[in-house]
């Protein structure tokens, strides 16, 4: 269940707010004259989303990149990945 907080409890119970953040790995919604206005989150959470986000990102151009023939075997890659290994050593 989503948390929200008016935006004075960042002042007034902020320890309260990062324990809750931590504990829960949950953000916190915070409002301002009773409307949606930030989401408060650990750190931890934050890199977390951002991960993912490029995962999916990665996944998406993959996937983009197999419906338009973007592909070769892998066979081929590894064979010239050792030859440039050997060329370089």
């Amino acid at each position: 269940m989503p948390s929200i907080r008016p935006s004075a409890d960042l002042r007034n119970n902020y320890n309260e707010i990062s324990e809750f953040c931590h504990q829960s790995a949950q953000p916190v919604f915070i409002t301002k004259n009773g409307r949606g206005d930030l989401a408060v989150m650990s750190i931890e959470s934050y890199e977390e989303l951002c991960s993912r986000m490029e995962l999916y990102l990665a996944l998406s151009d993959g996937l983009e990149d197999l419906r338009n023939g973007r592909t070769r075997p892998a066979e081929d890659i590894l064979n010239e990945l050792r030859k440039e290994l050997d060329e370089g050593i």
